[in-house]
């Protein structure tokens, strides 16, 4: 029995020495792994701290480039104030240049007239000035006369221009009146229908041509007068004219194709 128990007790023994061994060797690796891991955790901190610190450096330098480019745009705008307030100088100093250049002309048109003056001075002194003075109020009111008599004839001559142009106008109304007068007793127009029983006729012109009902015209063939008409009914481009049988020689009738002219000429 004793050697069964030392059998077992040191198969127990042996058990645990093998059991502790391999509780040490796992241990260790732990440990292993343990410090491994807080070697990489220092690591990532440290990697982080890294991290943390460029980005802090970062935002320091976007803060100091937005601060940049905010003074920047200050300055810009600066500038451009200062370029909108010179061109408004530069403008404002040509009008200047331009109202100095309009003072100076004034000037020495004043300059030219005061030389002029003192050149009729020439030769005046303290004792004839008042002469001289009064020679040129002289001249000047006879200059002055002669300007109004010059004034008063181009008056004159402007309305006798005016009066002649009137006279013409009328003139040339006038001929033109008494020409378009002659060209309607000249006026000529057709028989275009005739009626025999009724007694009437028609013709190719109307009140476009100068027809009215007062109007007596001839009826003319080959140049011959064979009767007389008066119109009865007058449109735009024809008239309806009853036929003066009494004017018409025996035997003789009125034809389409035969022409109709004034009986009286127009006056003037």
């Amino acid at each position: 029995m004793k050697s069964i128990f030392y059998g077992v007790a040191i198969l127990v023994a042996c058990g645990a020495a093998y059991f502790s061994f391999d509780l040490s060797k796992k241990f260790e690796a732990l440990q292993v792994d343990r410090l491994q891991t807080i070697d990489d955790d220092k690591k990532t901190t440290a990697l982080a701290e890294a991290a943390d610190a460029d980005i802090k450096r970062e935002k320091a330098l976007l803060v100091s480039s937005q601060e940049k480019r905010d003074l920047l745009t200050q300055s810009v705008d600066s500038l451009k104030s200062a370029g909108s307030a010179l061109t408004n100088d530069v403008a404002k100093s040509k009008d200047d240049l331009k109202s100095q250049d309009v003072e100076f002309a004034a000037l020495n048109k004043a300059l030219e007239e005061v030389i002029a003056t003192l050149g009729d001075l020439a030769g005046a002194t303290l004792d004839n000035l008042p002469e001289k003075i009064q020679e040129i109020e002289a001249d000047k009111v006879a200059k002055q006369q002669k300007f109004e008599e010059l004034q008063t004839l181009n008056e004159g001559a402007e309305k006798t221009l005016a009066s002649s142009r009137a006279e013409l106008d009328r003139l040339g109304k006038r001929k033109i009146d008494r020409g378009s007068r002659i060209a309607r007793n000249s006026m000529g127009a057709v028989v275009t229908a005739v009626n025999q029983d009724w007694g009437f006729l028609v013709i190719g012109a109307g009140s476009n041509s100068g027809f009215t009902p007062q109007t007596t015209l001839i009826v003319e063939r080959d140049g011959r007068k064979i009767g007389r008409v008066r119109p009865s009914a007058i449109e735009a481009t024809q008239t309806i004219a009853e036929i003066d049988l009494q004017s018409l020689a025996p035997g003789v009738r009125v034809q389409p194709g035969d022409r109709v002219v004034l009986a009286t000429p127009l006056s003037d």
